[in-house]
């Protein structure tokens, strides 16, 4: 790696561990109007990453939302992803019993019937919310650790920071690549014993998941939540987290049955059209919740405008 390259590295590791510092020692209210100002802050230059946040919402909405309303609605996201960075700076810091207090949990039957069946259970779930506040509740609910998978940052340090931060939040994880083993041995493993993993999977990074159709549009989605589900028989469970005034709301959805007759590619497939169903259902309660500023769909690009529904 060249000196330049070495340099942006360390400045990168360098800047989150001194946000992560500086946040902590904040009064919670000063933390929130900060990190809500920078939302609004960078909607308003309307970066990249911003415009295709604002293109996405767009889908999410059916091309319903004039520039106004939209430009509205985007700073709201922005806000919101803003705010889960403040939380994730700062959650360690909470302890349990805040989190606990202030989690609405919907749909705990489905969770509570598998793990009384004893089987493992594969939660899948979009970047929306906050999945590491979730991923407290879950812990404290399992009486134990979990199992997730993280993609790899640069540099090392940086990547080796996220898993220290999860892991003291009670996390297992496992790299997505460059493991000792490979991720999905690791994963089959833990399922056959009936535990339980999260993972997020409403971006394609790969390119090479399984075809969807998401907010009525063709797209693609990792199909690992699926197959790991039918290889292991654990259950599969669509989930979605979101904001709710100063707390948090997750909403579990109904098992998506991924066994049966038929190929399995075309189980898979059809299990993950339903995991994508039940997102789209959460997310349009919520989509400035929903924080994905990358592109999911082809053809809708930064700065893109769908086409309006029919009435």
């Amino acid at each position: 790696m060249s000196r330049a390259g070495q340099l942006r590295d360390r400045l990168a590791d360098g800047g989150y561990a001194a946000g992560w510092r500086a946040v902590r020692v904040l009064p919670e209210p000063a933390a929130r109007a900060l990190f809500a100002a920078g939302g609004a802050l960078a909607a308003r230059r309307g970066g990249r990453g911003v415009q295709q946040l604002r293109a996405n919402l767009d889908v999410v909405t059916g091309g319903r939302l004039d520039d106004a309303a939209l430009a509205d609605l985007t700073r709201r996201g922005m806000q919101s992803y803003a705010r889960y960075w403040q939380e994730a700076f700062r959650l360690p810091t909470l302890g349990t019993a805040r989190i606990l207090a202030g989690s609405d949990l919907r749909g705990r039957e489905h969770l509570e019937r598998a793990v009384a069946e004893g089987r493992g259970v594969v939660l899948a779930l979009p970047h929306s919310g906050n999945w590491d506040a979730a991923g407290v509740w879950l812990v404290d609910f399992l009486g134990g650790e979990f199992l997730t998978v993280a993609e790899r940052l640069r540099p090392e340090s940086l990547y080796r920071r996220f898993v220290a931060y999860r892991e003291h939040l009670g996390m297992r994880v496992v790299p997505l690549t460059g493991g000792e083993r490979p991720s999905a041995t690791v994963l089959r493993e833990w399922l056959a014993t009936g535990g339980t993993t999260c993972l997020l999977v409403d971006r394609d990074l790969s390119g090479s998941g399984v075809p969807v159709t998401f907010f009525g549009r063709a797209t693609t989605m990792p199909g690992g939540p699926a197959l790991l589900a039918a290889q292991t028989g654990a259950v599969l469970l669509p989930a979605v987290c979101r904001f709710d005034g100063a707390g948090w709301r997750f909403t579990v959805h109904p098992p998506v049955p991924v066994d049966g007759p038929g190929r399995l590619r075309d189980r898979v497939t059809a299990g993950m059209q339903q995991v994508a169903d039940a997102f789209a259902t959460s997310i349009a309660e919520a989509p400035e919740d929903w924080h994905v500023l990358g592109r999911i769909w082809p053809g809708v690009g930064p700065g893109d405008r769908a086409p309006a529904e029919a009435p």
